[in-house]
């Protein structure tokens, strides 16, 4: 599956975003689609997940009740809306996805930078 990310940008602490990230695969009900970050010097950090359905997501406990993640089934789309953002959250993020059932998400999308200045 090849996943295209889009919707980074900067943006002043407390504003929001919202990222895209279209999936290729047809068979969307068969993956796991989640959102990582990226910050300089630091490693990646899971940020949220879900299914096609919607039916288990999931969030990292930095973004909690901050950040939502949606999708759109029709258009193979998933969505993060970022609200009351952190300069905590600048970092590059990245798309991902991966079979349910896998170990590990093996497809990853090109990454788009947000930038909250502090």
């Amino acid at each position: 599956v090849q996943l295209q990310a889009s919707g980074g940008g900067l943006v002043q602490a407390g504003g929001s975003l919202r990222l895209s990230c279209v999936a290729s695969e047809h068979s969307t009900r068969t993956y796991i689609m989640a959102w990582f970050r990226q910050a300089i010097g630091k490693d990646r950090e899971f940020v949220a997940s879900t299914t096609w359905t919607g039916a288990w997501i999931s969030y990292g406990d930095a973004v909690k009740g901050r950040f939502t993640i949606s999708r759109d089934k029709a258009k193979k789309t998933v969505f993060l809306q970022m609200n009351s953002l952190e300069p905590e959250d600048t970092a590059i993020y990245y798309c991902a996805a991966k079979v349910v059932g896998g170990n590990e998400y093996a497809y990853w999308g090109q990454g788009t930078q947000v930038t909250v200045p502090s």
